[in-house]
């Protein structure tokens, strides 16, 4: 019998162990840092329990941001530039990692897997490229083997490409992580996610698989951030002092949910590739607003956060006492999650703490868990989305 190599005996080893240490990372479109969660994953699939063991979040210095922006979102890019950044940020990621390990006194050693979200620099569903002859596509830099190498711990990287090679758009992938953390039979739940981009899994109290939805919504903090660096200088609208100081403009907010992307069937996903600024300034041509004062657009783009949210759960989700739970950046907007409450007064809205789920650590330990998944889970049917273990191993060696 020949015997494995010292890499795929690794994994062996790890797979088999009862309990698992994982390293998840996310980095989302806001561009804020770098979420880094330390999970123990005992079990796998509908079985799994998890312990948030730290968490943390590393800012990014400014000019890493700018690194970034160049090419984030763009259709046209520098190629170069992306190429680089792809080395660099793994590294840089790295780095980071090691950082936190150290605050924490922890040997990486006694850590089994990274799993890495890696940085979305372009989300190209094919109804929103429209060349009819290319499918859905999405690209996430961050170079898995540059993390590995760099830590000496197996990473598992690049999750959404087998979602999109087996048929799906390449996100929201926190179905899987919500279904396996955030399902209870008898309770009607809705996890949102209020990011960039705002996403939600409807789970429904009966336990029937088939009629979770998991979609993207539209967007999240991703138009108000961008508003407050535009205009106020600012990264992000901080206890929403600057849409207090204004007033909603019924007509741009009009404009704003007159979108065809309102129009089309879930699931569906969605990027700052289209909702963006210029996307802003169309609604405000098209609604004679080009002139309202600054403080009026942000308060006027928090309140199309709310009301695209609440909108969306009004039109596809029925239930007796549904229960929404809120993470992300978002879900400290008290303008947003303000709105949310009148809008939807019938539902009990609260954060994902009460699920016993840090808020700002979700989406890293949802990476988490899918890397604990792709390592000694099996493919799980959810309504229409594929059945696959997602993600790309690399070794230290």
């Amino acid at each position: 019998m020949i015997p494995l190599n010292q890499n795929l005996q690794r994994l062996f080893n790890i797979a088999q162990k009862p309990s698992k240490m994982g390293i998840g990372l996310m980095s989302g479109t806001s561009l804020d840092g770098l979420d880094i969660a330390l999970c123990k994953f005992t079990g796998n699939g509908l079985s799994t329990h998890f312990e948030l063991v730290q968490f943390i979040t590393i800012p990014y210095p400014a000019d890493f941001k700018l690194e970034v922006q160049q090419v984030f979102a763009r259709r046209n890019a520098d190629l170069e530039k992306v190429t680089l950044l792809n080395a660099y940020i793994g590294t840089y990621h790295a780095e980071l990692i090691l950082a936190a390990l150290g605050q924490w006194k922890i040997n990486t050693q006694d850590v089994d897997f990274i799993a890495s979200h890696g940085q979305t620099i372009y989300h190209a569903p094919q109804r929103l490229h429209q060349h009819k002859n290319s499918p859905n596509a999405t690209l996430q830099i961050g170079d898995g083997d540059h993390i590995a190498v760099k830590t000496g711990i197996l990473t598992i990287s690049d999750f959404r490409q087998k979602h999109i090679a087996a048929g799906g758009e390449g996100a929201p992938l926190a179905l899987y992580g919500d279904v396996l953390l955030g399902n209870k039979t008898g309770e009607n739940r809705v996890l949102l996610n209020i990011g960039g981009i705002a996403n939600l899994t409807w789970l429904p109290g009966e336990g029937n698989f088939d009629h979770v939805l998991c979609t993207d919504i539209g967007p999240g903090n991703t138009l108000i951030d961008a508003a407050c660096r535009k205009y106020f200088n600012k990264p992000y609208d901080e206890d929403s002092v600057i849409a207090y100081s204004g007033n909603v403009h019924a007509d741009l907010l009009t404009a704003l949910l007159a979108h065809l992307f309102f129009k089309e069937k879930a699931p569906k996903t969605t990027g700052p590739e289209l909702f963006n600024l210029d996307m802003v300034a169309e609604a405000q041509q098209q609604s004679g607003t080009g002139q309202i004062n600054n403080e009026d657009l942000v308060c006027t783009l928090s309140a199309f956060t709310a009301t695209s949210i609440a909108g969306f759960i009004k039109e596809n989700i029925s239930g007796n006492h549904i229960k929404i739970f809120t993470s992300g950046g978002g879900a400290r907007n008290p303008f947003v999650i303000g709105e949310l409450k009148k809008l939807l007064p019938e539902a009990d809205i609260d954060d994902s703490s009460s699920l016993g789920i840090n808020p700002d650590a979700k989406e890293a330990i949802l990476f988490a868990l899918l890397g604990n998944e792709a390592l000694c889970g099996e493919p799980i049917r959810i309504g229409i989305n594929p059945a696959v273990l997602m993600g790309k191993f690399s070794f230290p060696v």
